[in-house]
């Protein structure tokens, strides 16, 4: 044992890191802020920059394509480069885009250039976060360094109320500011992680998997978002070029999936020449980390149905200035924390499996009263309660997603693992905001149209204008400005604003069903979760490894 792992242990049992813990919250917290930021800054960018419900959902998407492309080759830098600088380089990243997003003079500088700053550093910071963590904790103290991992994102909560009295009062500008000076401050306090020492073995970096990968996810990903702005099969106005006269999305989509299928043995073989690879065969052949993974990308797919419907909604439908949003953030964000961080330090010997699936279940059922709350233009108080129960499954389920991967699987596999973790998250908030998005928003379209078809007040020609027209989730009023120049009277028009509400309100309730469904079908994973827990001092699991694979201890580096 070295000194430095000698002055961790009083009494037999390791003691528990304090510094090195909150310096990985305030990593997780400002990611999750940025999300958050861009929540309430949607009634800005529109009055400000001129932003569109598209532009709106692909800010939210750009963040998730670069960190779901990147996020795995963030993973392997980490093991290759060491953690703390991996960590570092993407502290440094972030604050640069919060700094663009900032100074913006228009929405294509905000997406291209501030979102996928941000997006990019997120893809070496957290990773690393997961990272650092087998190597500095373990045994129980692991399992609650990866519970309070979790808990950030509820305490992530308390930076959109804060972002929301800025927001307020000094608009998004001021708002980027802040947080790039945040990410600065993170950057500053980096200087006192733990140094660890890279592997003795001189590894390789993957380049060709990490090529494969990026193409893959980001073409997956572009190609599903852009359905809705798009066109599944027929394209629509806004669709900037056809693939034989057909809309470019699917292909697109369908183009990543199979460079994805074709990584799988571009990875094998890359991984026994050079005895690391992108994405480690114990990742795809252990079924606990399978597992984890899924609870990961659910996670973060009700974060992503919270970007593209809970908030416009509650924002551009309901009115709710960002102070009000921030209170929403709160909501979920408080149940998340008490959860993500109370079952690992009250109940150590949960089962996993239980865990999840109870977790699973809260999500979905978060859902009915959110239903619900819909009356008009107004949402009652049943909202709060949709709300505060998504945020306690949400809780339930982080509680324990990031250790029965850890747990799956050797130590530097673990650690590699924050990469593929992450990505599932991102990928998970993506597919929460491009399915969602195109259920509401073709939902909208086809309801409004089916209305308008069988109701008598309304012309052919007032139908055959407002068809025409690009009706998203809007407003009464938003709404009557956008059919403001179509002759009609006044009966027509008010009627019309009507079927607008009630498509739009059958419409998100049809979202919130298939958000539930998808949520729900991750209890036919749990299944996979088997070994429950690993010895006091976190040596062997209490079941067998997969075959082949030798724990990893890691080398505390002495020098500071």
């Amino acid at each position: 044992m070295t000194k430095d792992k000698a002055k961790q242990v009083e009494g037999g049992a390791e003691k528990f890191l304090v510094l090195p813990i909150l310096v990985l919250i305030m990593a997780q917290m400002g990611t999750s802020g940025d999300n958050g930021a861009l929540g309430l800054a949607n009634q800005q960018l529109v009055d400000v920059l001129g932003a569109t419900t598209p532009d709106i959902q692909l800010a939210n998407m750009v963040y998730s394509l670069m960190a779901g492309a990147f996020m795995v080759a963030g993973g392997l830098m980490g093991t290759i480069i060491g953690w703390r600088t991996n960590f570092r380089m993407g502290a440094a990243l972030c604050a640069a885009g919060e700094l663009v997003m900032a100074l913006s003079p228009n929405m294509t500088v905000f997406i291209w250039g501030g979102r996928i700053l941000v997006g990019f550093g997120a893809s070496f910071m957290i990773p690393s976060v997961l990272g650092l963590i087998p190597f500095i904790y373990h045994g129980k103290n692991r399992v609650l360094a990866f519970g309070c991992i979790g808990a950030a994102s509820g305490l992530s909560a308390f930076l959109p109320l804060f972002l929301g009295i800025v927001m307020q009062f000094g608009g998004f500008r001021v708002t980027y500011g802040v947080l790039a000076v945040y990410f600065v401050l993170v950057l500053a306090l980096s200087l006192k992680l733990p140094a660890i020492q890279k592997p003795a073995e001189k590894l390789k970096f993957d380049g060709l998997g990490t090529g494969i990968a990026a193409v893959g996810l980001f073409l997956f990903l572009v190609g599903l978002s852009r359905i809705s702005a798009w066109g599944l099969i027929e394209p629509f106005a806004a669709c900037p070029f056809t693939i034989f006269g057909i809309s470019p999305a699917l292909p697109m989509a369908v183009l990543g999936l199979i460079l994805l299928v074709i990584l799988v043995p571009v990875e094998k073989r890359v991984e026994e020449k050079n005895g690391i690879a992108l994405l480690p065969q114990s990742f795809l052949k252990t079924p606990q980390v399978r597992a984890g993974l899924v609870a990961s990308a659910i996670t973060f797919f009700f974060m992503g149905v919270q970007a593209v419907l809970l908030s416009p909604y509650l924002q551009l439908v309901a009115g709710w200035p960002p102070m009000q949003l921030g209170l929403m953030a709160l909501a979920i964000g408080i149940p998340t924390f008490i959860f993500s961080l109370g079952i690992p330090k009250f109940m150590p010997n949960a089962n996993p499996r239980r865990v999840i699936q109870i977790g699973y279940i809260v999500m979905a059922a978060a859902f009915i009263p959110m239903g619900l709350s819909l009356h008009g233009s107004e949402v009652s108080p049943l909202m709060w309660l949709g709300l505060a129960v998504a945020g306690a499954g949400a809780g339930i389920v982080s509680s324990h997603t990031n250790n029965i991967v850890a747990l799956a699987v050797n130590e530097r596999d673990a650690s590699q693992s924050g990469g593929i973790q992450t990505t599932m998250r991102n990928v998970g908030q993506a597919i929460g905001v491009a399915a969602i998005g195109a259920v509401l928003l073709f939902g909208i379209t086809v309801n409004i149209d089916n209305a308008m078809a069988d109701n008598p007040t309304i012309t052919p020609e007032v139908r055959a204008a407002v068809a025409e027209r690009n009706i998203t989730l809007m407003g009464d009023a938003q709404f009557e400005a956008t059919i403001a120049d179509i002759p009609m009277d006044d009966a027509e028009k008010a009627e019309l604003v009507k079927l607008n509400s009630d498509a739009r309100i059958q419409s998100t309730i049809t979202a919130y069903v298939v958000s539930a469904v998808i949520i729900l079908l991750g209890l036919l994973t749990t299944r996979w979760i088997t070994i429950f827990r690993k010895d006091e001092e976190g040596g062997a699991p209490s079941e067998p490894l997969p075959a082949g694979e030798q724990p990893f201890e890691p080398v505390v580096d002495r020098e500071m």
